[in-house]
């Protein structure tokens, strides 16, 4: 368990210490502690696993807990990092707009000129004119039909550069059915684009690549691949045309394309860049396209450098980013393409639910910032009710920190006196230091989106606590143009600086770093392959079920851990304090109070099933009002159910117990001569505690099923039978030197007195425990017991309106490039190893003041942060 490991947040793990605080057999109750607890959040995993409303029916994809050790975690989430494509969108690219030697495509205008918005009823580009189409793609704007048609040179040449610089793999699985094999979604559009506009790409070879031009097959050769990573965020292809014309084709990310253009593409730059904010506020997924036409001599010269370059034994990678560089210089812009990818079903709602849950949500994304804001909107993330929506631009250290510091100071005005008296500025840069910063909060609610570029600087040593501070007070957070190696930099950034459970959700290789840097990874099974759902924690097919997994299963997994843990120390306390008590008149001679069988039996089988049942199927309230109250969460968060407080508490209430448990017998049998004996007080305590826990987990019980009935009192009812079958002249006979005390049970239970001593002890231990939840019921509830007042309210008010029903009717009735494109295939194909024969809701009470008490502890734990 990473969450464990790393920031001691795992209960068990971080009440382990305490175990051996328990007198008495301190090895039997830590065996019986780690082993219930696995029982318990096996248990729970495999709610996770067979939750029918988190399995996905249309790839068959049901929710997986690949973990049972975080469990109890997912009740205490305060950050969410999440990727944004194919996490929070399907990752199924259309082809949408493009832009076109200065020509922007796509949209649909009515006679008079204006733009009108594309629905269903809009009629679709006719290609039946292409054979080799995909009757799948759907288009609308004629004008770029016409333009292929007339043979305009820049739009075939702009189709031709998609037919050709990709890694897609082709397969036709019956003449002329062609099917696209792409590692990238996006990859996968752009071809079939091309192929419905008249370049179909048809088939390769590790040498040659066959595309069908407007009906006519061309084949060209294959010189080179100059493959994409996350630096370059753009692959080239170098091809050779039947009539030996060596060109050069690049597609990537505006940032990185537009640094390699030749001087002379400056205005159709400007026009193309008007076109990419265009498309990028609307959402779309946006991309720059260019070649170059080389010389031969250059080239055989490049050549034979890249060969020298790709069979070095030192510097490898160097020398090719070099050559690389090289070539693709002084690139001639063609345009841009825009790529749209729907949200899932379910996003903005789940996000606005997490939100009232207090989690905190960080996108990462490696799209635009214009895309990367305009999906925030659509999520719900980003509103207009924001107070204020911060953008952080900044292309050196003192620009990002000035605009940090900004921010920060409209959120929190008086940090920066705080600062000046603490001097935490100094503090925060020693090395190897971390320091823990205490919750902050601000005087409203804010949004910040911040670029790649500035990210790089923020993410330095002198500015990361400056990101942290800022980043931390606002309610949603935006990276865009963010790396991989920076999305995990990011989630390492807040685990060091805040004690809080991160929870990181991706479903791409690109996001495994992240993934694995959070507390808790999940990963979604989507476009872009297994990776991530094999690097995580728990998996599952769509964002939605996110809400389901937290504030369902990972809130009734910490309450149920958190209540087993109380009792557990609970009854272990009240059991062995007896045997100190006792000490005090046995002159401390080691002799226990109990018999040796009591002691074995008493957590192994007198109170394990109960306990067991507790942690397994408890629950304060039903899972849609768990949904519909988002404000339940936060006691995990705060960690309110079982910290030092509540221990140091169940502590007090086994000593209390014990002490009456041990005085209330004694007393009686002192002035007793019937009852004077050893063996029988021994019964009557040990009779006399089996009631009291068993009562107590009654109490503590908030969910009861036929198996907690079944437990309880089956474990009371296997304690007589024992207790009785220890004391029988069977097992006298059989053992005469183990079972000496024949009888003795049956004689101490046959006395009145015994069983009046066993109901006043229950009786004064328990009376407390009622009336201190009684009045706290009444004078402090917490928002579940609201909840549940509220739920019964409303069965009796139906119960009402059903027999009222009954009387009365006797008499009446935006876009950038994301870089899911992996690197390596471009070596793959060039080498042949792949090639195959193409034959094979309400979220809270806020007028309640029920919800009050989380409120105060928030604002005392910053003020105590605040002022240490």
């Amino acid at each position: 368990s990473r969450a464990s490991d790393e920031m001691g947040y795992s209960l068990p793990k971080r009440v382990s210490q305490y175990v051996f605080l328990v007198p008495g057999d301190s090895a039997q109750s830590a065996t019986f502690l780690f082993s219930s607890v696995e029982i318990i959040r096996l248990g729970n995993s495999f709610y996770i696993d067979w939750d029918r409303k988190m399995y996905y029916p249309l790839n068959d994809t049901p929710a997986q807990a690949r973990t049972t050790t975080l469990n109890e975690e997912l009740g205490q989430i305060k950050y969410i990092f999440s990727d944004k494509t194919g996490t929070l969108t399907q990752n199924i690219m259309i082809f949408n707009k493009c832009s076109i030697d200065g020509k922007s495509y796509g949209d649909v205008y009515d006679l008079e000129g204006h733009r009108v918005e594309v629905t269903e009823s809009t009629p679709k580009v006719d290609f039946s004119y292409n054979p080799l189409r995909d009757s799948k793609f759907s288009f609308y704007d004629v004008n770029l039909v016409e333009s292929v048609r007339r043979d305009d040179p820049p739009t075939h040449k702009f189709f031709r550069l998609l037919a050709l610089c990709h890694t897609v793999m082709p397969e036709e699985k019956k003449e002329g059915t062609l099917v696209y094999q792409a590692q990238s979604p996006d990859e996968g559009a752009l071809v079939t684009a091309a192929r419905n506009f008249g370049f179909v790409f048809r088939a390769r070879t590790p040498e040659t690549i066959t595309v069908v031009e407007m009906g006519e097959t061309v084949v060209y050769k294959l010189l080179a691949i100059l493959d994409f990573d996350n630096v370059r965020k753009r692959m080239s292809v170098i091809v050779q045309s039947p009539k030996g014309e060596l060109t050069l084709y690049c597609k990537g990310a505006d940032t990185i394309v537009y640094n390699l253009l030749h001087p002379s593409c400056g205005p159709l730059k400007e026009k193309t860049t008007e076109h990419l904010e265009e498309f990028a506020g609307e959402g779309l997924r946006t991309l720059v396209v260019a070649y170059k036409d080389l010389d031969e001599a250059y080239f055989e010269g490049w050549r034979r450098r890249h060969h020298e370059a790709s069979t070095a034994l030192v510097e490898r990678e160097e020398k090719l980013a070099q050559l690389y560089e090289e070539i693709e210089a002084d690139l001639m812009l063609l345009g841009a393409t825009a790529i749209e990818d729907k949200l899932q079903d379910g996003v903005p709602q789940t996000i606005e639910t997490l939100g009232k849950a207090q989690i905190k949500i960080w996108v990462l994304t490696g799209d635009k910032q214009e895309t990367a804001v305009n999906i925030g909107y659509s999520c719900n993330m980003l509103s207009d009710a924001m107070d204020d929506i911060f953008f952080i631009q900044g292309h050196s250290s003192e620009e990002v920190r000035e605009e940090l510091r900004k921010a920060r100071k409209k959120m929190k005005p008086d940090t920066f006196v705080e600062d000046e008296g603490s001097g935490s500025d100094t503090q925060i840069q020693q090395p190897g230091k971390s320091q823990i910063l205490p919750e902050e909060q601000p005087n409203g609610e804010y949004g910040l989106v911040i670029s790649g570029h500035s990210l790089a600087y923020a993410l330095e040593g002198n500015l990361q606590l400056e990101l942290v501070r800022t980043a931390c007070l606002c309610k949603v957070v935006i990276c865009c143009r963010v790396t991989p190696l920076q999305k995990a930099q990011v989630v390492e950034l807040v685990k060091k600086y805040k004690k809080a459970v991160t929870l990181a959700i991706g479903d791409g290789a690109n996001d495994v770093s992240m993934i694995r840097a959070a507390h808790i990874g999940i990963g979604i099974s989507g476009q872009e392959g297994m990776q991530a759902v094999l690097s995580s924690d728990f998996a599952f097919a769509q964002f939605r079920y996110l809400q389901r997994l937290l504030l369902v299963h990972g809130r009734w997994s910490y309450i149920r851990m958190c209540k087993f843990l109380a009792y557990f120390f609970y009854k272990n306390f009240a059991f062995t304090m007896v045997h100190f008590w006792f000490g005090f008149f046995c002159g401390f001679s080691a002799q226990t109070v109990y018999d040796q069988y009591f002691i074995t039996l008493y957590n192994i089988v007198y109170t394990s099933l109960p306990v067991l049942a507790m942690g397994v199927f408890d629950q304060d309230v039903p899972e849609h009002r768990s949904l519909e109250y988002p404000k339940l969460y936060e006691p995990g968060q705060l960690n309110l159910l079982f910290n030092k407080r509540e221990f140091f508490i169940c502590i007090a209430q086994g000593i209390y117990t014990s002490v009456f448990m041990f005085f209330i017998p004694y007393g009686v049998f002192s002035d007793n001569s019937h009852l004077a004996d050893y063996q029988s007080f021994a019964v009557t305590v040990a009779t006399s505690l089996v009631i009291v826990v068993s009562v107590q987990i009654g109490l503590d019980t908030g969910f009861w099923t036929a198996i907690n009935h079944f437990f309880i009192w089956g474990s009371l009812a296997i304690y007589f039978a024992i207790l009785f079958a220890m004391h029988s002249d069977g097992l006298f006979q059989l053992f005469p030197n183990q079972f000496r005390f024949v009888g003795n049970a049956q004689n101490t239970l046959a006395q009145p007195a015994v069983w009046l001593t066993i109901a006043l002890t229950t009786v004064i231990c328990i009376i407390p425990v009622v009336a201190f939840r009684f009045l706290k019921l009444d004078l402090k509830p917490e928002l579940s017991d609201t909840v549940r007042y509220t739920q019964l309210v409303r069965k009796k008010q139906k119960t009402q309106h059903r027999c009222m029903g009954r009387v009365g009717r006797v008499g009446s009735r935006r876009s950038g490039y994301a870089f899911s494109h992996q690197e390596g295939f471009g070596e793959l194909i060039m080498s042949g190893k792949n090639m195959r024969l193409s034959s094979l809701a309400l979220s809270s009470f806020s007028g309640r003041p029920s919800t009050s008490w989380i409120e105060t502890l928030r604002k005392k734990k910053s003020t105590g942060g605040d002022s240490s």
